[in-house]
């Protein structure tokens, strides 16, 4: 990171959004509709809901899926125009494989 790696800080930004999203547990909407505004949790983490916890052959599915979802992405781009484009996705692409190969940090 420090080099200042634009393809893995993109795709590792990229990824961790998607296991962020993964954790998030759904929110019971008909329950804070009801509430009215002096009935509001007041204060820091009052509306914190708990994260689910994911394994690690889960957290190893969603990072092959941001690669390979990057790898189809590139294969899709075939104009000559798009080669800088398809270089970064492949870029990023190989960095989240690294990660999975367990070659350590790109």
């Amino acid at each position: 990171m420090r080099s200042r790696d634009k393809a893995a800080v993109s795709a590792l930004r990229a990824t961790l959004a998607a296991l962020d999203n993964a954790e998030a547990v759904p929110v019971d909407e008909a329950g804070l509709r009801g509430l009215a505004l002096e009935q509001s949790p007041v204060g820091a983490g009052a509306t914190e809901a708990a994260r689910r916890e994911l394994s690690e052959c889960r957290v190893a599915d969603i990072v092959r899926a941001e690669a390979t979802e990057r790898l189809e992405a590139a294969a899709q781009l075939t104009a000559p125009a798009h080669a800088g484009r398809v270089a970064r996705l492949r870029a990023e692409a190989a960095v989240l494989l690294r990660l999975l190969d367990g070659h350590g940090t790109p």
